[in-house]
């Protein structure tokens, strides 16, 4: 009777414990980081010394220790006994673990998994799950062996031993050296195993199941904590995708139970990491119970569905999916809802996902009919890099859609977007100029851009260490430039700005590159600052570019070349340099944008008789009447523009032998 007392005792309360939220940095993919933040009940060695000293240590601390010795010496009864009586102290609190800890007592619960009595088994395996949240444990449990010993109970009969075996896993998980461990004493396919149970029981209210249907329901949510813990390794995850997750998962986000829910979706985002999950996730139609989740009064399911989101709305059609199946609504209810600000890992994965189903039309204006312009410009003044990162981005894509610049000019978003360019976090650096970008293509809101000085903190930009977050700024810069109302004069009075955009053409990063000549471009209307770069080298830095065979760069290094031949000489210098020979071979990429940025700068060179010679020896002649019968207007004009030159000079040439 004693015996059957104790294996009550141990019995596991099934909803009792979620795996722990994890921290929203917008990993990057593919990283092998913990799951979740250290337990509140760990601490530093330092804590600890102090309440040594101060003589504070509670009684506890000594009864447990007292059970500890009592466990070693004893018989099988006793251990039992002893064990009864840990599980009656709270062992989450840091000292009762130290105490476990200290007098050897770890050694002895893991050594207690090999032993064949289940009552031993379950004792030790409370107490280990209890314990393990506390990192400084989880490194010593692991060292002491304990992956393998639970591996193996993964597959003992008793569901009791599942479920707990699984539960300490997911906790020991949380550090690499378990994820491997498990992993390599083949762990993952037991655990995906604990995943098969009956769609039934996922969907019945838990009042309607039986008492062994509810524990094959608690194995299962065990399991996903477990897998959930695992995926923070890439090479888990793809173990995970080989061993058949995949559908076992997809029927698991049909549970209505939201302690299943939560690890299962917990589970699932950390895997959408991977492009193979991100399919599944769309053929296998997760995504309309992604959403049904998403609808969920709970913070953190909501947070992983949005997370989830988030990872697979760059692909085209899973956003159309996530439109169509109301998700866009739930998202900006999300973002509106005041109770949610206080709670920065939601606002940063629904701001994320916000963002990335931003990018498309019918999307946009989805969400423009929402007021999510309004909403995401009031989230500006958030004090978390994290969210303002993703609401830039997101308000990056609504600004394509012309009607939403006034928008966020009218919010008073422009003045909030322009004081977070004084920001030192990169990647919301990234993204700010992007919106800036879009607004500035917008008079009235350029007009306030410039009044704020907003032109000369994106040109600061040029010199941040980041080549994204210099590539944007140079791409925000075109338009800044050629809508200012002087922009000419605007340049000229940024000391060193010039200096410094031309310099950058060294760079070895061909975004940068592209971005700065299309920069370049726009500076060169004006002959003035023209001038200045020109002094500064701008030809001979363009005229090393030619060589390249990225695409990008050549169709902004052509419209860079065509416009810094309006001055002096350098056109001349262009030619002596070698320029024309490589240009014309861009003729044959097969990029529209390219054949028409190349066509403009032949012609602009060919007002030199020398840049013609070399054209025609080049066989620019043939490209040229291919391009000339295009339906696009600037290629076409540019190129009977180039022909004509180089068609005067051969009758200028030709009068001159009749001459002779």
């Amino acid at each position: 009777m004693a015996e059957a007392d104790n294996i009550s005792t141990f019995s596991v309360d099934g909803g009792q414990d979620t795996v722990g939220l994890p921290r929203i940095v917008m990993v990057t993919e593919g990283s092998d980081t913990s799951a979740s933040s250290p337990s509140s009940s760990s601490s530093s060695e330092d804590n600890w010394a102090d309440l040594i000293k101060s003589s504070e240590i509670p009684p506890e601390y000594w009864h447990i220790q007292k059970l500890v010795k009592y466990m070693k010496a004893g018989n099988q009864t006793a251990t039992m006994v002893a064990l009864s009586c840990l599980k009656d102290h709270d062992l989450t609190i840091e000292v009762n673990q130290r105490a476990i800890q200290e007098i050897g007592g770890l050694e002895l619960l893991v050594n207690l998994l090999e032993t064949r009595d289940l009552c031993c088994i379950l004792g030790g395996l409370a107490v280990l799950k209890d314990i393990s949240p506390n990192i400084e444990i989880r490194k010593k449990i692991t060292d002491l062996g304990a992956i393998p010993l639970l591996v193996g109970l993964l597959s003992d009969p008793a569901r009791d031993v599942q479920i707990l075996a699984a539960e300490t896993i997911a906790n020991l998980g949380k550090i690499r050296k378990s994820r491997k461990f498990c992993r390599k004493f083949g762990g993952i396919p037991k655990l995906i195993d604990l995943l098969d149970v009956k769609e039934r029981y996922l969907i019945t209210p838990k009042e309607d199941l039986q008492l062994d249907e509810l524990q094959f329901l608690d194995i299962a949510r065990a399991g996903a904590k477990a897998l959930w813990s695992m995926s923070s390794s890439q090479r888990n995850r793809e173990a995970m995708r080989k061993y058949g997750i995949i559908p076992l998962l997809a029927r698991m986000l049909k549970t209505i139970h939201l302690d299943v829910a939560v690890p299962a979706v917990g589970l699932l985002q950390m895997c959408a990491n991977e492009t193979s999950f991100q399919l599944a996730i769309q053929t296998e139609k997760m995504v309309q119970d992604l959403i049904t989740h998403l609808a969920n009064d709970d913070k953190d399911l909501k947070t992983y569905c949005s997370l989830a989101i988030y990872k697979c709305a760059s692909d085209p059609i899973t956003r159309d999916m996530i439109r169509e199946a109301g998700g866009l609504e739930l998202l900006v209810e999300a973002a509106q809802d005041t109770t949610n600000r206080s709670n920065k890992s939601l606002m940063a994965a629904v701001t994320g996902a916000l963002w990335k189903c931003a990018n498309s039309d019918a999307s946009v204006k989805r969400l423009d009919n929402l007021g999510a312009v309004m909403t995401l410009v009031k989230l500006l003044d958030d004090e978390n890099d994290g969210v303002l990162t993703n609401v830039a981005g997101a308000l990056a894509e609504c600004a394509k859609y012309p009607p939403n610049r006034d928008k966020i000019r009218s919010s008073g978003g422009i003045p909030m977007l322009i004081h977070h360019l004084n920001n030192t976090y990169k990647p919301l650096l990234e993204n700010v100029p992007l919106v800036l970008m879009e607004c500035a293509k917008e008079q009235n809101c350029m007009s306030e851009i410039d009044d704020l000085d907003g032109v000369r903190l994106i040109w600061s930009l040029l010199k941040n260490d980041s080549k994204k977050v210099q590539t944007n700024a140079a791409l925000a810069l075109s338009p800044c430039v050629q809508n200012a109302a002087d922009s000419g004069e605007m340049v000229r009075s940024f000391v060193g700005a010039l200096e410094l955009t031309v310099d950058l053409l060294d760079s070895d990063d061909h975004n940068v590159l592209s971005a700065v000549c299309a920069a370049i471009a726009t500076i060169a209307h004006d002959q003035e600052n023209l001038a200045v770069i020109s002094d500064h080298g701008v030809v001979a830095k363009l005229s090393k570019l030619v060589s390249t065979t990225d695409d990008h760069l050549r169709a902004n290094l052509g419209v860079a070349i065509a416009y810094c031949c309006e001055w002096a000489q350098n056109r001349q210098e262009f030619g002596k340099r070698g320029a024309i020979t490589p240009l014309v071979n861009y003729m044959t990429s097969r990029d529209p944008n390219v054949h028409r940025s190349t066509a403009l700068a032949l012609y602009h060179l060919s007002f030199y008789s020398i840049n013609c010679v070399t054209m025609h020896a080049a066989g620019v002649v043939q490209f040229l009447l291919e391009t000339i019968g295009s339906k696009d207007a600037v290629l076409q004009e540019a190129s009977a523009g180039c022909l004509c030159n180089i068609r005067k000079l051969a009758l200028a040439t030709e009068k001159v032998k009749l001459k002779q």
